[in-house]
């Protein structure tokens, strides 16, 4: 379901009036939380997709690494996790399967979660993901509406997931590229949420499946700030400009663009291949942290002014 049927659907939910749900669903922030009555609250998200590489273990690691995001992304620790798998049992041998899980399972340690159980269905489309349940200090929560004219905006991870893994679909990308998009995809982002708390953050996103712009074009609007991106200051992996030159861009990407409308806006000094990159799908990216003080070792892309709500790429 692409960004504008989603929002359509959504339209049609009633509100939620219960006082405890902190971050519900109407500024399409990362996870749900609610307050507990010991003072925590809970962050709740899901999310599963197909396979985007060939190695089961490195899907599996991908899949939870992409799942966790969303619970760091809201400045908590994941604590449980429900697997969610769709496979056919006949098309590929039970060890395929399982390293898919392994791949999860090894993930999920790693974040200091606990795999609860999960869930299965048989479909001949493959499908793997996680229910998440973390914990988080309302007090030092994250949340996409908190930005002010004058937060810097800090990327933890290169762009061009989506790009290097449809080159890869299509035996056309290079394999030291595909190997660095792995492993940055398999980074869980527990060290970029530590980041954005020592810096005194109060805004941060994840950057998904709606790419860059999608992501940050919900923060600008929830938050009622301009965001302004420098196109020279976006970290990149290797060779993606090449592969976005040679036509290995996504779907996912052309409806993002379609989505974000006069939203977006780019200067008319760029090359083409920006509007391409920066509505790119990505799949366990990294975090945008928001913030006046310098988290090291993340990439200052832009700022937030005062303005009407949209994105502005120069």
């Amino acid at each position: 379901m692409g960004p504008t049927q989603l929002a359509e659907v959504l339209r049609h939910l009633p509100r939620t009036l219960n006082p405890n749900l902190l971050v519900g669903f109407e500024t399409s922030d990362d996870a749900g939380v609610f307050r507990l009555p010991t003072g925590q609250a809970l962050v709740q998200t899901v999310d599963f997709f197909t396979p985007i590489v060939d190695d089961p273990y490195a899907y599996g690691q991908i899949a939870a690494a992409n799942a966790l995001s969303d619970v760091y992304a809201m400045g908590g620790d994941p604590i449980t996790v429900l697997n969610i798998a769709c496979f056919d049992p006949t098309a590929q041998p039970p060890e395929v399967w399982a390293e898919v899980l392994r791949g999860a399972y090894d993930k999920t340690t790693e974040a200091g979660a606990v795999v609860a159980g999960g869930h299965s269905v048989q479909d001949s489309e493959p499908k793997f993901g996680m229910a998440v349940t973390g914990l988080v200090d309302p007090e030092r929560m994250l949340t996409n509406d908190r930005a002010q004219p004058g937060d810097q905006i800090w990327l933890t991870k290169p762009l061009g997931t989506g790009i290097l893994t449809t080159a890869a679909k299509r035996d056309a990308a290079d394999p030291e590229a595909l190997r660095l998009a792995i492993e940055t995809m398999a980074t869980l982002n527990r060290a970029a949420k530590d980041l954005a708390l020592s810096v005194g953050a109060r805004c941060a996103t994840d950057i998904t499946g709606f790419g860059l712009a999608g992501h940050l074009w919900n923060v600008a609007r929830a938050s009622g700030v301009q965001i302004v991106l420098q196109a020279d200051a976006l970290p990149l992996l290797p060779t993606v400009v090449a592969m976005i030159e040679a036509g290995m861009t996504t779907g996912g990407g052309r409806k993002n663009r379609e989505f974000l409308g006069e939203k977006l806006a780019l200067g008319p000094a760029l090359p083409v291949w920006m509007a391409d990159l920066v509505v790119d799908p990505q799949t366990s990216g990294g975090l945008a942290v928001f913030s006046r003080e310098v988290p090291p070792g993340a990439a200052l892309i832009g700022e937030c002014r005062a303005g009407e709500a949209g994105i502005l790429v120069q």
